[in-house]
């Protein structure tokens, strides 16, 4: 189920990179319940996924492959700009746009271990924003943290709130939790894809074919997933709801509990946030 956002007011935008996140966070900035200053400004490398542009009359795109200045034209008249690039881009393009970037312009990263401050380096005069969102973005169900550096005001932080309400959920945190969020929610869909593959594996085992299996896995927790949001429930209580004591399925659960499983996500959500350090450190 995708949500429609509503009654969300934004100032006028750029966004350098619209790739997978940030061709998702540019389809919620063009949803219909959402008032942005228009156009949105974007850049591309190619001219291609420029010109996939060419017809719309919400979105200007340049493309860095015909116009070498892309990132500072589309910045120029910008209140806010998004970064929209991999990690190890975001110093070069940072201090690309420096001269562009109006003094109080918002300047939000969606790049996992960049640091504000480092963005701050290069652009001094800008309210720094860290943001970091998920692959349910794709669908409006997205899940994304918000923290704002040094030189954001709260307002600054609460545009970019609003800005991430357009493709689902946002928490707002301190920046030196945006990596634990990087390790629960925007790694997560990954943890519940291997979830479903490792099931979907022992379906198959059991002597399922693969089509059985996966109508089994899927729909088992596509459907379960939205239970647990439209029940209101905990899902520790909607885990007893199935769990007949003595019965099959409380078998089961003691198997995957006697693994560890609490130890177990310790460890992989430090692994997670260790990393996103070590990128910070520039290793």
């Amino acid at each position: 189920m995708t949500t429609q956002p509503e009654n969300i007011a934004l100032p006028s935008t750029a966004m350098i990179g619209v790739g997978s996140m940030g061709g998702a966070i540019l389809a919620g900035l063009r949803s219909p319940g959402v008032d942005i200053a228009k156009p949105i400004t974007v850049t591309t490398n190619s001219a291609a996924s420029a010109a996939e542009f060419a017809d719309a009359d919400d979105v200007v795109a340049y493309a860095a492959e015909t116009e070498p200045d892309a990132n500072r034209i589309a910045v120029r008249d910008a209140e806010l700009v998004m970064l929209a690039v991999k990690p190890w881009m975001i110093a070069d393009v940072a201090r690309g746009i420096a001269g562009d970037v109006a003094p109080g312009t918002i300047v939000v990263s969606v790049a996992a271990g960049v640091s504000c401050a480092q963005i701050e380096a290069e652009l001094p005069e800008a309210q720094v924003v860290r943001a970091m969102p998920n692959t349910p973005s794709h669908l409006g169900r997205g899940v994304t943290g918000v923290a704002g550096g040094a030189s954001a005001s709260p307002e600054a932080v609460d545009t970019v709130r609003r800005l991430f309400e357009t493709v689902g959920d946002v928490i707002v945190v301190r920046e030196d939790q945006i990596n634990d969020v990087a390790a629960v929610s925007g790694s997560g869909p990954a943890y519940v894809f291997l979830y479903v593959e490792e099931m979907t594996a022992a379906a198959i085992r059991r002597g399922f074919t693969p089509e059985q299996a996966r109508v089994l896995v899927n729909g088992t927790v596509s459907g379960s997933a939205e239970l647990l949001v439209q029940s209101g429930e905990a899902p520790g209580q909607l885990r007893r709801n199935v769990t007949s004591p003595k019965g099959t399925t409380e078998q089961a659960v003691i198997v995957l509990q006697d693994a560890g499983w609490g130890e177990l996500f310790d460890r992989a959500l430090a692994a997670n946030v260790r990393r996103s350090e070590e990128l910070e450190r520039g290793e």
